[in-house]
């Protein structure tokens, strides 16, 4: 019975906890407590509801697992890593106080997300099981021990009261975030993937709020609210952010604003189709412009300030260095046209297996974003950004079929799709995109690792690249009887990171950086990552990045 509930991902998981947990200094006790309990109650929820007959309330995509367990510790792992990198930067002297309540508030937000989302799933489920008692028994402690750890510990001078008004609002839009997501494109996500897209939305947006309210709250509450005058924030960091919750927020005002046209136009009207796509286009496009040249700006404007429009900005920005970062822009369009024509002919013509053809993309990343990331890391993060907000406009142009773009661009994007994709929704190249980004945007501020920001295209680009490649044409020994992943893929993932990191290790000391990282830790980290790669039916490209960065930042 053991054997059963300790699967592959259990075991590479609750590992990867415990290699956190035994890194954690005293000094954050309650938060390997509180972990451990988040681990706990979403373990024995897992098996809960793998072990249910009968269908549970959200439709998820098929064949995946729920990976619930994967999905609730991520997260709070991810800010706990950051949390003891930050540690060893406050005992140098080179971060804030300030910095690290912050963070702390926003791990313990992350972990009310996480415990509100487990009770929620808990009660959805329509039998009863002897393992539902253990994870309604570690969701109560849990929330017994963030309500102590907010009561008494003094995180950006925020007032008890308001704390725990904070991290409830977390939880609550999570809960409904989750829902809607479930609800809005069935069968496009399993549970644990959902549950990382819904709570690390939730803390990106609340970090936004709280610069919003501190705002307009202004002088009068100035005291209570002050991160936002501790803690800088680069421009390029508020212009992504602003951007990407933008466009987030745009499909919900987009209905309300379809719904009023269809309402004041004519029966007869209405009926001609083509001049009913071609009003539907006019309106889409002039209310995006709107938000994105008005409303978007004036909302970075208010949280930061600016001496110009942003958008005017990023201009400035760019051409302040124009040799390097124009030549980089050609260089990066010459990549993408040449690749994106001949993958696209390849995917129509040839037999080549799809997952495969996947992978040249993950090579792709890698010529793209290395160079960017060595040489230009700042210009780096606003392009990142700017191909969020990019890939965010063509997937609601693909959703809503927007005249005479949405048919094209979904034929286009269907021809790079595979079974963890659907007509729903297209997730596959904003993971990618993530996956590679994520990591270099949480090492803009304090990073003594400098292999910390490559863990995305290293993971991605090479080690899951290398891994598929080598077990789809050499593979023999599976890791398990169902699954298709080999021990020779895996192995052939981790030797290759591990040789592409002797090689980058020297770059980048060439070009100033300090050489901190042990060996045995990156050893470490490429090991367990390689592992979830082999054993994991999840998302890999929105997990594996996030576990590797985690444990190199150790």
């Amino acid at each position: 019975m053991t054997t059963s509930f300790l699967n592959g991902e259990r075991v590479v998981v609750l590992f990867f906890i415990s290699t956190i947990l035994y890194s954690l200094p005293f000094s954050l006790l309650s938060h390997a407590l509180s972990l451990s309990l988040l681990a706990l109650a979403s373990f024995f929820l897992e098996i809960s509801v793998e072990s249910s007959i009968s269908p549970f309330l959200l439709r998820t995509r098929p064949g995946a697992s729920s990976g619930i367990l994967l999905g609730a510790v991520t997260l709070p792992s991810l800010i706990l890593s950051k949390l003891i990198q930050s540690s060893r930067g406050l005992s140098l002297g080179q971060l804030q106080p300030q910095e690290i309540e912050y963070l702390t508030l926003q791990y313990w937000a992350t972990t009310a997300s996480v415990f509100t989302v487990l009770l929620f799933l808990a009660f959805t489920l329509r039998h009863s099981h002897w393992a539902l008692r253990f994870t309604f028994s570690f969701i109560f402690f849990q929330a017994l021990l963030c309500i102590a750890a907010l009561v008494t510990t003094s995180q950006i001078g925020l007032h008890p009261a308001l704390k725990l008004l904070w991290v409830f609002f977390h939880g609550l839009a999570s809960v409904k975030l989750i829902q809607h997501f479930m609800r809005t494109f069935p069968s496009c996500a399993s549970i644990g993937e959902a549950f990382l897209v819904a709570a690390g939305i939730v803390l990106y947006f609340g970090d936004m709020l709280l610069l919003t309210l501190k705002k307009l709250c202004g002088l009068l509450v100035s005291s209570e609210l002050a991160t936002a005058d501790d803690i800088k924030r680069s421009e390029i960091n508020i212009i992504i952010q602003g951007l990407v919750l933008g466009l987030l927020l745009y499909p919900i005002a987009l209905k309300y604003i379809l719904q009023i046209w269809e309402w004041s136009i004519s029966t007869s009207y209405s009926e001609q189709r083509k001049y009913y796509e071609i009003g539907r286009s006019l309106i889409f496009f002039a209310s995006l412009g709107f938000v994105l040249i008005v409303i978007v700006p004036l909302w970075m404007q208010f949280v930061q300030e600016f001496h110009m429009h942003p958008f005017l900005w990023v201009l400035s920005f760019v051409f302040s260095e124009p040799s390097k970062r124009l030549s980089l822009c050609i260089y990066w369009l010459c990549i993408i046209c040449v690749s994106v024509l001949r993958f696209y002919n390849i995917s129509k013509n040839s037999k080549i297996e799809r997952i495969l053809l996947r992978k040249y993309y993950h090579l792709i990343a890698v010529l793209m974003f290395s160079p960017a990331l060595i040489f230009q890391p700042k210009f780096l993060d606003l392009a990142f950004g700017a191909a969020l907000a990019v890939f965010l406009i063509l997937e609601i142009i693909r959703v809503w079929r927007i005249w005479p773009l949405g048919q094209p661009i979904n034929q286009f994007m269907n021809a790079f799709t595979d079974h963890r994709d659907s007509d729903f929704l297209i997730v596959s190249h904003f993971s990618l995109l993530l996956g590679c980004a994520l990591p270099i945007w949480m090492s803009s501020g304090y990073n003594d690792r400098p292999l910390a920001p490559f863990a995305g295209i290293l993971s991605l680009g090479i080690g899951d690249t290398m891994a598929s490649m080598v077990g789809h044409k050499y593979g023999v020994l599976r890791w398990s009887k169902t699954g298709k992943k080999t021990v020779e893929g895996t192995a052939a993932g981790i030797t290759s990171v591990l040789a592409a990191c002797s090689l980058l290790l020297p770059l980048l000391a060439s070009t100033g950086y300090i050489f901190t990282q042990h060996w045995f830790t990156l050893l470490l980290a490429v090991t367990v990552s390689g592992l979830l790669e082999a054993y994991t039916a999840q998302l890999d490209n929105a997990f594996i990045p996030l576990f590797f960065y985690s444990l190199l930042c150790l």
